[in-house]
C-alpha cells in the first residue's frame, strides 16, 4: 500500500504541485577539427544511452559553473570555455530514484573543450565519444536537443 501511495504521489499528485519544473543544467561540449566541430556525448549510467554532460544545479554554483563541474565528473572535461547563456533547452522524463518520474527542463550551455582527461570521476562509469552534431542528433532520443545539436 505504501509503494501505490508512493507512486500516486510521484507521478501523479506531486507534479501537479511542482511548479516550475525541475531544472537541470548541461554543457553541450565541441571541438573544432578539420571538418567542422565534433560535440562529446556520453552513456547515462543506468540505461546506457548517448546524452550530453547534464545534471542538477550545484549550490554556490552558477549555471554554466554547475554544467562545467558536471562535464568533467561526467566526461573529463578539464579546460573549457563555455558560454554564459544558455544556448538551448529540452524537457526529458528522468526515472527517480524512488520508482517514479519528473519531467526536467534542462538548459544547455555551449562549452569548448580545451582538455579532455582519461581518468575522472565517472569514468569507470561511462562511455564516451566524439562524434559531428548530425551524428549526435541521430543518437539521442530527446527531439528538442536533437534540434540543437542539429543546428550547432
Amino acid at each position: 500500500m505504501t509503494n501505490v501511495l508512493q507512486s500516486v504521489w510521484e507521478e501523479v499528485l506531486r507534479p501537479m504541485f511542482l511548479r516550475p519544473k525541475r531544472v537541470q543544467v548541461a554543457a553541450l561540449c565541441y571541438r573544432e577539427t578539420k571538418t567542422g566541430k565534433d560535440v562529446l556525448l556520453i552513456t547515462s549510467r543506468d540505461t546506457g544511452r548517448w546524452i550530453v554532460p547534464k545534471g542538477w544545479p550545484i549550490n554556490g554554483l552558477d549555471g554554466p559553473e554547475s554544467a562545467l563541474r558536471e562535464a568533467w565528473e561526467e566526461a573529463g572535461v578539464k579546460d573549457a570555455k563555455i558560454n554564459p547563456e544558455p544556448i538551448g533547452q529540452y524537457e526529458y522524463v528522468k526515472g527517480l530514484d524512488t520508482g517514479g518520474t519528473a519531467t526536467v527542463r534542462t538548459q544547455v550551455y555551449l562549452t569548448k573543450v580545451e582538455t579532455l582527461e582519461t581518468e575522472y570521476p565517472e569514468s569507470d562509469e561511462r562511455s564516451r565519444k566524439w562524434v559531428a552534431p548530425k551524428e549526435a542528433a541521430n543518437m539521442v532520443q530527446e527531439p528538442e536537443l536533437q534540434a540543437i545539436l542539429r543546428a550547432l
